[in-house]
């Protein structure tokens, strides 16, 4: 393939294209380096797509390496969850699945490598002793008083760091750099610490754990990883990441590139965050569909080519920025309009009588699944005497450009008939129980009749004894504020109350019925909604993915 530089090349691929030219390497090889302590989040879907996006144009590689250097957060639940998540979006690693554990032993070795070398040593300081002598931006660091013992007793205590022999907290291991530098993170950095507790994958083994810093770079090096793509934090850590490579005995020299994370107004992308809404039951689990979480996002509706197609739209810079929500749900929407089936469902149902309709004829019409492809053909929607339509669709006394039902006025029902309201039927409090209405056999399938005379508005329906009884989880923003981290307050002061809605008496046409869960389909006029995982064969559950139309912007006027 040609490695040529192109102007619609982001930066990242013209730095490989350079690197391929050159012959720095003959190949690329990226990875995604989760921690295995949460669940992904739409954030992760952009390094996803970009490291293993890479991979697939330039015909390398990208390996899957889980970060497990942190026990006590650690669960083969988030391990296992962050796969599924990968192959959903559309990606594989193939056999390159790997641990940062499953280097430990390299990496303990090259931790005393660097003792012997003078180059790190244990410090017996307290975490608020070391963070005192750090100093800041404007002053330097203070020597540690352990910052000279002698190798031989650095290698001893870190032998019996390893072995258990301390408490936790007591000591940890650190590189020997510079406590005046103008880069925090060289400042004699922490490169192990003690942690008593039991990993995932080696159990009780180990008793030091590398710190993240120390392992991100050196496993880099083992898998011959070309280019480490990083977000933007890790910016500051680079001039680290090249201090342990030129340090130790590395069998080969990634380079680190940064970019910028993905942001999305009325969201927070905090794993600290989103954990809080888990645990304090604001939210029903990781997979809730209004979090920003892949597996929330997967079980609302959205389509894994929607969430590609968002990350190729805002692209790979180094600007710090926010994205709209709105587009990604723009992406949701140009991918489901194109693929969902049409179906009926009536959400807040008013009964209609057609009181000119046979007791107990039934007929059916041929409705088109989706006209974007026509290929899928036609489904049979039954009509009977008694139906079901949206409470909103009818108004007793409208105003004057109401052009649905009303007494007196005439619609067309969706693929059936001009259907006229004659009589409005209401209980003791005034509440409408059902409206009686008559129908023109002359305008079967919806068309004009004989006479010529035409109708300003077409409703959809569902046939009240065909109906399929639903619950419908209408889902909107988890935030109600643009910057739910801004500000002084609290996060979850701008949570929005009504970012869900549960409707238990939803009527749907007896087709959706076959649907499976996660199917994404469009309920004709209403929006995009997915069969959740908690249907059961005594009830079908559906999510909204997303409305029609940006309700949002409608509603603030943009």
């Amino acid at each position: 393939m040609s490695t040529a530089a192109s102007p619609s090349k982001d930066f990242i691929r013209e730095i490989i294209d350079q690197d391929l030219t050159t012959g720095k390497h003959d190949g690329t090889v990226t990875r995604f380096p989760p921690e295995p302590n949460g669940y992904l989040h739409i954030g992760h879907a952009k390094s996803i797509c970009l490291n293993f996006g890479i991979a697939q144009e330039y015909g390398g590689r990208c390996h899957l390496r889980f970060d497990d250097t942190n026990p006590t957060k650690e669960d083969v639940e988030y391990v296992d969850s962050i796969k599924e998540d990968i192959h959903w979006l559309g990606f594989d690693w193939g056999d390159h699945l790997y641990f940062a554990s499953d280097y430990f032993d390299k990496l303990y070795e090259w931790a005393l490598h660097l003792i012997k070398e003078g180059k790190a040593y244990v410090d017996d300081q307290s975490s608020e002793e070391m963070r005192a002598g750090r100093g800041d931006l404007q002053t330097p660091g203070t020597d540690s008083p352990f910052r000279d013992r002698p190798v031989e007793e650095n290698l001893d205590l870190f032998q019996r760091m390893k072995e258990g022999e301390f408490e936790d907290g007591s000591r940890v291991l650190r590189a020997r750099i510079d406590m005046a530098h103008p880069n925090l993170n060289m400042r004699d950095p922490v490169l192990y610490r003690i942690v008593d507790a039991v990993h995932h994958r080696t159990g009780d083994a180990w008793k030091i754990y590398p710190m993240y810093d120390f392992t991100h770079g050196q496993s880099d090096a083992l898998e011959y990883v070309t280019h480490s793509l990083c977000t933007l934090e890790f910016e500051n850590h680079r001039p680290l990441y090249d201090w342990f490579l030129d340090n130790l005995p590395v069998p080969s020299r990634p380079r680190q590139i940064e970019f910028s994370r993905l942001n999305l107004n009325y969201t927070v992308m905090s794993k600290r965050k989103l954990l809080q809404l888990v645990t304090d039951g604001y939210v029903s689990g990781w997979d809730d569909p209004r979090m920003p979480t892949i597996s929330g996002i997967r079980r609302r509706g959205y389509p894994a080519e929607a969430i590609r197609s968002f990350c190729k739209t805002i692209g790979i810079t180094k600007f710090k920025s926010t994205n709209d929500i709105a587009l990604l749900e723009s992406s949701v929407r140009e991918v489901l309009n194109r693929d969902a089936k049409r179906y009926m469902a009536v959400l807040d149902p008013i009964k209609v009588v057609i009181t000119n309709y046979p007791v107990d004829q039934v007929e059916e019409f041929d409705a088109v699944i989706n006209p974007e492809d026509p290929e899928l053909g036609t489904r049979k929607v039954p009509f009977s005497r008694e139906l079901y339509i949206e409470r909103a669709d009818f108004m007793e006394d409208p105003p004057k450009k109401f052009f649905r039902l009303a007494p007196g006025k005439e619609v067309r029902f969706r693929c059936a008939y001009f259907i006229r309201c004659d009589e409005v039927i209401k209980d003791d409090d005034g509440e409408i129980l059902e409206l009686r209405c008559t129908f023109d056999p002359e305008t079967r399938g919806g068309e004009n009749p004989p006479d010529g005379r035409k109708v300003k508005a077409t409703i959809h329906w569902v046939s009240a004894p065909h109906a399929l009884d639903a619950e419908v989880r209408l889902y909107d923003r988890l935030f109600a504020t643009e910057d739910p981290d801004g500000g002084d307050g609290d996060f979850l002061d701008h949570l929005n109350p009504d970012s869900l809605e549960i409707i238990s008496n939803a009527k749907l046409e007896p087709n959706l019925a076959s649907a499976e869960t996660g199917e994404t389909v469009q309920f004709e006029r209403l929006g995009y909604f997915a069969v959740d995982p908690d249907s059961k064969e005594d009830g079908i559950v559906f999510n909204r993915t997303v409305g029609l139309r940006d309700s949002w912007a409608k509603a603030k006027g943009k």
